[in-house]
């Protein structure tokens, strides 16, 4: 099978005329910066009846910061973000081993390490280490994952930070490496059996859990794809078979799961149940977003907000406050850049004239649109609460310098998109 990444290389890269000679994308550095400034005004109005403007405060000093980064990365030599992969993906590996033995809990979770007057997340600094080495590791022998044996070393790549970090335990955050492994594989050109495989198996669990109907119904639809696919009955049936196996054995697997693992699932199906309890964020939020009416509330008179009904609103439900205050207006154009941020990502992978490059921008953009969608889904009750942020809006320093530097990632990605081949920088 011939990898998206041959595919796009001979329709972008052939042709020196369809590219622009600019060395940045102007559109990916206006978009970051209009997203850093809703974010910006969300945590104000978010933070300002409750008098907590350290939040405002701090997350303007960490933008600044993260666009020294962002700007740095963007001018810095591409072969330095090759040659250095596997150091910094070493180096991060044994942060991710430190924050388990001596890291700060904080929500049930050792996710935070504090070194000197700096508290941050390794899983955050994870994430780019392990897409550097993973690229790296794809382009340099110039696999494009359509054997199973070129899956093994990007498989185990990201085994090793999943396994860390479901440790901590941080759930949340090991569901980002999955995705991106699962988008790395596709935009590789990765077997699509396997794929399908792997992002409908944690759907026939999901039904599990709702209903035994729903497991017959999810996995005939998920069985029914390799027929669409390759006309294959017969991987047609076996998956059929697996996938109502793997539906009947979710409830087995709740079974085993901590009390307040077992609480945000039932949060996730029923929010009414528990409308003072787990609900009640859920209930909140979706009553914030859907009160803000076409154009909102306007700026600082968000009842939710300024009542401060959503706890910690700066953080995982900060969607809300665009969309109550600005109403629909608000929530599409926090979309919308959304959307043109990780389009940029995927447009300018396509422009790169080697695999390392765009699986480099590929594999931010898909990290960007996991976030946006799990943390758009949670404010309006779509998918359960699992503490992900929403890019260059939630309060975070550690989430925000890595969003910097992940663009700052793509921007050298685009500076350098001309060079062709595997790397041999």
């Amino acid at each position: 099978m011939q990898s998206l990444y041959d595919d796009f290389a001979e329709e972008f890269v052939s042709s020196d005329s369809r590219q622009s000679n600019t060395m940045a994308d102007w559109l990916l550095i206006m978009v970051t910066t209009l997203l850093f400034a809703m974010g910006l005004i969300s945590i104000y109005s978010a933070t300002y009846e409750a008098g907590m403007s350290e939040y405002f405060t701090k997350q303007l000093l960490f933008g600044v910061v993260g666009a020294g980064i962002m700007l740095s990365i963007m001018f810095m030599p591409e072969r330095w973000l090759f040659d250095y992969a596997y150091i910094f993906y070493g180096l991060v590996m044994v942060l991710l081993i430190a924050v388990i033995v001596v890291g700060k809990t904080v929500y049930g979770s050792k996710s935070w390490l504090t070194i000197g007057p700096l508290t941050f997340q390794p899983s955050e600094l994870g994430k780019i280490a392990t897409l550097l080495a993973v690229a790296r590791s794809i382009s340099a022998r110039g696999r494009d994952l359509s054997s199973w044996s070129d899956l093994i070393v990007p498989i185990l790549l990201f085994v090793v930070p999943i396994t860390l970090i479901m440790l901590e335990p941080d759930f949340g955050s090991a569901s980002v490496y999955g995705v991106t492994l699962l988008g790395i594989m596709f935009w590789g050109g990765a077997n699509l059996h396997l794929i399908t495989f792997l992002v409908c198996a944690p759907i026939s669990i999901i039904m599990g859990f709702i209903g035994r109907e729903w497991v017959f119904l999810s996995s005939l639809f998920s069985a029914s794809i390799p027929m669409f696919l390759k006309r294959d009955l017969m991987k047609a049936l076996a998956m059929l078979l697996v996938f109502i196996a793997i539906g009947f054995s979710s409830r087995y697997v709740y079974g085993v799961l901590k009390p307040h693992q077992q609480s945000r699932i039932q949060t996730f199906l029923n929010p009414d149940n528990d409308p003072r309890g787990r609900g009640y964020h859920v209930i909140q939020s979706i009553m914030a977003v859907g009160s803000g009416g076409l154009t909102g509330k306007g700026f600082l008179h968000g009842t939710q907000t300024q009542l401060r009904y959503i706890p910690k609103q700066w953080t995982d439900f900060i969607f809300c406050v665009p969309t109550e205050e600005f109403g629909f207006v608000g929530g599409v154009i926090v979309i919308g850049l959304l959307a043109i941020l990780i389009m940029q990502c995927f447009s300018i992978a396509k422009q790169s004239g080697n695999p390392f490059g765009s699986i480099l921008s590929a594999s931010v953009g898909i990290i960007f649109f996991y976030h946006a969608t799990v943390n758009i889904g949670m404010a309006i009750g779509a998918f359960p609460v699992m503490g992900i942020p929403l890019p260059f809006l939630s309060a975070g320093g550690s989430s925000l310098v890595m969003n910097m530097a992940s663009v700052g990632i793509v921007l050298n990605v685009y500076r350098n998109r001309r060079k062709v081949g595997r790397v041999k920088l």
